[in-house]
């Protein structure tokens, strides 16, 4: 086996599939990327089991093989070099040699046929999204899901393909995301859970892509495949909660609120509140927003005032400073509506401008006890 192939090509996609390895793996052999080497492709994957990432790099090779090499002597070794051609070669059984302008580096290496295979579907629905779309979808949700091992279907993103539009929605109980497109539509209905890591991975890499990205899935598995990268994942068993019961539908007071000066407001007060709680609280009344936050331990208190419209009934409700500042840091409008109906039932979350045509993001966030 020998291929040249360009360091820093080479290290830009092993940095992205090395997301996908694990710190303490089961198995040795997922310690290490799989080349698959077919004259001018080199197709690298790296897995953990439950999620296999492969990309393909353009390389100059006559010769063919397959070989596991270890990633994280690979991707140290790649850091340190600036742009340059990169020669590997076989020597003997078990050494691949690295030739660079400064020298050569010789390492171990598997064979590649104990490298797990990756996932295959048979017959699975495809959807086809932007790249750009499905990523802006990832960015926006995930941070809402929850970290329970005892509740695995919150700990992913609920995705709902239908005719009429994409749905994603992700909650931890205490904060919930529905974000939905109606200008991308499925041909049939179909929902399922994706856990954090691959969704995370996928963030990583669509940002910048225009590309199209065609998402395969079967009842255990689904496949993303765009530009030259594949990632296949298991999704998480199970039935997601039914989240459209506990966004409430009549909101009579009406909150509209500048949403830089409000995060800011919320972020300077919150220094102040419980570290237990985080607990924040907002009075309403006419024009203006109070937002206060107390620490009756260590007799610290804060106490802002910012004009608003808002509409409805005086009231005071309190929430948690950190799940407040999640949402309003997530959102890119200039104004946000929040809309409530009394102290003890959820805020809904939404953005005024800045959103695109057939775009909608509605955040919600339970709302915390005040001790008067």
């Amino acid at each position: 086996m020998k291929f040249i192939v360009s360091s820093s090509q080479l290290l830009k996609q092993l940095q992205v599939l090395g997301g996908v390895i694990n710190s303490n793996n089961t198995l040795p052999i997922l310690d290490n990327f799989l080349f698959e080497l077919s004259e001018n492709q080199l197709k690298v994957s790296a897995s953990d089991l439950e999620t296999t990432m492969s990309s393909v790099v353009d390389v100059e090779s006559d010769s063919s093989a397959s070989i596991a090499v270890s990633a994280r002597l690979l991707l140290d070794t790649l850091k340190t070099f600036p742009d340059q051609p990169l020669t590997f070669k076989t020597e003997g059984a078990n050494t691949i040699e690295i030739s660079s302008d400064q020298g050569k580096y010789d390492m171990a290496y598997f064979s590649g046929d104990e490298f797990p295979k990756a996932v295959s579907l048979p017959s699975p629905s495809t959807t086809i999204v932007p790249a750009h779309i499905l990523g802006t979808a990832i960015s926006k949700t995930i941070f809402a899901a929850g970290n329970d091992d005892l509740r695995p279907v919150m700990s992913g993103v609920f995705f709902q393909f239908s005719s009429q539009s994409l749905t994603f929605v992700a909650t931890d109980a205490h904060k919930l995301v529905k974000y939905s497109r109606t200008d991308v539509t499925a041909d049939q209905t179909a929902e399922f859970i994706m856990p954090k890591k691959p969704l995370n991975l996928l963030k990583g890499i669509l940002g910048g892509s225009e590309s199209e990205v065609t998402i395969e899935y079967n009842d255990a598995n689904a496949k993303f495949t765009f530009d030259n990268v594949v990632l296949v994942c298991r999704l998480i068993d199970g039935k997601y909660p039914n989240y459209e019961a506990v966004i409430p539908k009549e909101n009579p007071n009406k909150l509209t609120v500048d949403r830089a000066s409000f995060l800011n407001s919320v972020r300077r007060v919150s220094i102040f509140s419980s570290k237990t709680t985080h607990q924040i609280r907002l009075k309403m009344a006419g024009t203006e927003l109070n937002i206060s936050a107390e620490d009756l331990d260590f007799s610290n208190k804060a106490d802002e005032r910012l004009s608003c419209d808002y509409q409805g009934d005086d009231m005071q409700i309190g929430f948690n400073s950190r799940f407040l500042s999640e949402m309003l840091n997530n959102l890119s409008s200039n104004e946000v509506l929040i809309e409530m109906s009394l102290p003890n039932r959820a805020g809904i979350l939404t953005p005024i401008d800045g959103t695109d045509e057939g775009e909608q993001v509605t955040m919600l966030v339970m709302p915390v006890m005040l001790n008067n």
